[in-house]
């Protein structure tokens, strides 16, 4: 069972998402929080497989509930689906910089929203699809470029890092990956999990956000030769 603690400050939601994700056999939603307060109580309580966040909530927002929970300091380690109804502020890029596994937006597909909780409890991230250029190309433009730091974490990649690294830029899921490059699901998750240090990022959308921000992939670049 995938146990999930949601966190919304609007009761029709919650109890809205409650019994999406309960509907499911294997998804248990073990608590709801009304705020970010006692979000982090319940996590850190009861260490969930996803937390799923909502942004803007009474106390300490979802953001700095994420940053407690899933940031480089964080122990245990908890991942978060962060869903809102805003899609490009500065929300958003605090969210990622805060490591969290995925974000969708509120009105997503209910098929879209479980499949990002299977996702991020199985060790995969997401983010709505509809959003990963515009959010990426905005980030871009508001972050300082760090071209030595890109340069030498370049180089530590193998060719086929680099080629998954590409791909995940461009929001394609692990199964699309190994798709397109023709090997075994089980071989990206080994690729990844040596490449997300070799970045100095936490997670997969850190590392497709890393790679726009440091030039290594361009918004156009058409994904890498088979």
């Amino acid at each position: 069972m995938i146990r999930v603690l949601l966190a919304d400050d609007q009761p029709l939601v919650r109890v809205g998402l409650a019994a999406l994700l309960s509907a499911e056999d294997d998804i248990d939603v073990i608590a709801a929080a009304s705020d970010g307060d006692e979000a982090l109580r319940l996590a850190l309580e009861l260490i969930p497989d996803v937390a799923c966040l909502d942004i803007r909530m009474p106390g300490r927002d979802g953001i700095e509930v994420a940053e407690q929970l899933c940031g480089p300091d964080a122990d245990p380690r908890v991942p978060v689906l962060m869903l809102t109804t805003f899609d490009i502020d500065d929300y958003v890029f605090r969210a990622l910089e805060a490591g969290v596994s995925g974000f969708l937006l509120k009105d997503s597909d209910p098929d879209e929203i479980l499949r990002a909780v299977r996702h991020i409890a199985d060790g995969h991230g997401t983010i709505d699809h509809t959003l990963t250029r515009r959010i990426v190309d905005e980030y871009v433009q508001r972050r300082r470029l760090q071209p030595v730091t890109a340069t030498r974490a370049t180089d530590t990649l193998t060719a086929r890092e680099h080629d998954i690294l590409l791909l995940l830029a461009q929001g394609m899921s692990n199964e699309q990956i190994a798709g397109e490059l023709f090997v075994e699901v089980a071989t990206v998750k080994s690729h990844l999990a040596r490449l997300l240090p070799k970045l100095g990022v936490q997670s997969r959308l850190q590392a497709a956000v890393w790679a726009y921000q440091n030039r290594v992939v361009a918004v156009d670049d058409p994904p890498p030769p088979r």
